[in-house]
């Protein structure tokens, strides 16, 4: 079974370069992820046309509020026909319960998973809001939280990746944004790795965005760091 690894982050506001990224790859090499920008763009019509072109589509809008309003956007999202979809993990249990229930009426369930701590933030800004854990600490217990709701997985930094993968097992989905080949900008994001450390480290899926889709030939990039793990 085809089983990409790499899921291809689409930041655009505008899908009609989403469409035309997705039309110079295949589904059997990446997966394609939506948020929150384009979404708000372009709406499920995109994600609906991205499922039917073959894609497996990861819809990343982190659904946070209360817990029915919570299953009622996560069972909408896997009647998109989506791979994955994600809540916040600092919901509470309640919400991700409510989320887990709201996917089990689709057609075809979807991956649920949780994120723990944005790969942007760091140890300062958690303290800032009176986290007292170190992040290490405090993302280990949003993940243990997670998959105690009966959730697939986590999204993480991949320096999370081998502590996280050593005490939840190799069931879990560890889902990695912050990725970076060695010859690309770490952006904003604080807590980079590369494709190849991040497998090795446990990963199951490596989020890539602007590395791929910011780059002069995407479907280059996105090559070159197929090639980089094979």
């Amino acid at each position: 079974m085809n089983d990409p690894r790499i899921i291809v982050a689409l930041d655009f506001s505008d899908p009609r370069q989403a469409l035309k990224f997705a039309g110079k790859t295949t589904p059997a090499l990446c997966r394609l992820k939506v948020g929150k920008e384009l979404f708000t763009s372009a709406g499920p019509v995109l994600v609906e046309e991205l499922v039917a072109s073959g894609y497996d589509v990861f819809l990343d809008l982190k659904f946070h509020d209360i817990p029915n309003t919570v299953n009622r956007a996560a069972s909408a999202a896997a009647n998109l026909g989506v791979w994955m979809l994600n809540v916040h993990a600092m919901g509470g249990p309640a919400m991700m319960q409510a989320a887990r229930e709201g996917i089990e009426v689709a057609a075809a369930r979807p991956f649920l998973i949780a994120v723990t701590v944005l790969t942007s933030m760091s140890d300062q800004e958690l303290h800032e809001l009176g986290v007292a854990k170190p992040l290490p600490q405090f993302v280990d217990q949003l993940a243990h939280s997670a998959i105690a709701c009966g959730l697939d997985g986590v999204v993480c930094s991949a320096r999370e990746a081998p502590s996280l993968r050593a005490s939840l097992g190799d069931s879990a989905l560890l889902v990695t944004p912050g990725i970076r080949p060695e010859w690309a900008s770490a952006n904003d994001q604080q807590r980079v790795v590369t494709p190849q450390q991040a497998l090795a480290d446990g990963a199951s899926y490596l989020v890539i965005g602007r590395p791929i889709t910011g780059h002069r030939d995407p479907a280059a990039a996105l090559q070159s760091i197929i090639e980089s793990i094979s």
